[in-house]
């Protein structure tokens, strides 16, 4: 292990050899599971973060954006209210509580679900409610926000003054044109969720990424910390280039030319 590593060579050729290693896809074995390589288990755990990311975006996202569309239609009514009373919910209970809360009802008192583990489709709903719900009250915030913007612009103004009616104004108008804000934080949200996320997946037994990320740190399973870190920082960048690209679908003003 010490000459895989080259750690009986200067700090230089150290870092070399890791670089080296590293071009070439291979991200080392880990010091705390025995003969097991960072890829493997990478390749193992992140298919069920991913799930886990993908299931919570799936609710997160319409309901977010759906709360936020009806909150800026309806300002200052009962909507409104009750769509920012849900946003700010979700931002101030944390997951775990959340996720801890969901069980007791669901899975203790009530007894209709299961309380942990990941098996089949009844095993990942509680998990990612607890995940979504603040993704979904973060999208609802921005929502809200970009699409109060765009209420406040002339043009809107000078559609209803030609006879459009409200549905098309909205739906052609103020919701694609309060996409942008939405577009620059999912590239990060999404990266971070299908990343996998510690707290839920250490409260409902999850077999996924983050697990991995935090006992490699507390387990100074070194290989495996740099190999999670390089992974998760190439996904981020990954998500970001993408957002980037969707810029000019959502919105043609922002197009690349020569």
């Amino acid at each position: 292990m010490i000459s895989y590593y080259g750690m009986d060579k200067p700090l230089s050729q150290q870092y070399l050899t890791y670089m080296g290693n590293l071009i070439k896809g291979d991200m080392g074995y880990s010091l705390k599971y025995t003969n097991r390589t960072v890829n493997s288990i990478i390749a193992q755990s992140f298919p069920v973060s991913a799930d886990l990311g993908l299931r919570s975006l799936a609710i997160a996202l319409p309901v977010g954006l759906l709360l936020g569309i009806i909150s800026a239609i309806k300002r200052g009514k009962a909507a409104d209210y009750f769509c920012v009373l849900v946003a700010v919910i979700g931002v101030s209970i944390p997951s775990f509580i959340m996720g801890s809360f969901l069980q007791y009802i669901f899975s203790i008192k009530l007894k209709v679900l299961p309380i942990a583990q990941w098996k089949d489709i009844t095993y990942t709903i509680l998990p990612c409610v607890a995940l979504s719900l603040s993704l979904m009250a973060s999208l609802t915030r921005v929502m809200r926000a970009s699409m109060l913007e765009v209420l406040s612009q002339d043009y809107i103004k000078v559609e209803r003054a030609k006879g459009l009616s409200e549905l098309r104004i909205i739906w052609s108008h103020e919701i694609k044109n309060s996409l942008v804000p939405i577009v620059t934080m999912l590239g990060p949200m999404v990266a971070s969720i299908l990343m996998g996320t510690f707290v839920i997946e250490q409260i409902f037994a999850i077999p996924g990424l983050g697990q991995h990320f935090v006992n490699s740190i507390k387990g100074l399973d070194y290989t495996m910390t740099m190999g999670l870190t390089v992974f998760y920082g190439t996904f981020m960048v990954a998500a970001n280039f993408l957002v980037d690209i969707a810029y000019g679908f959502v919105d043609p003003r922002i197009r690349l030319s020569k």
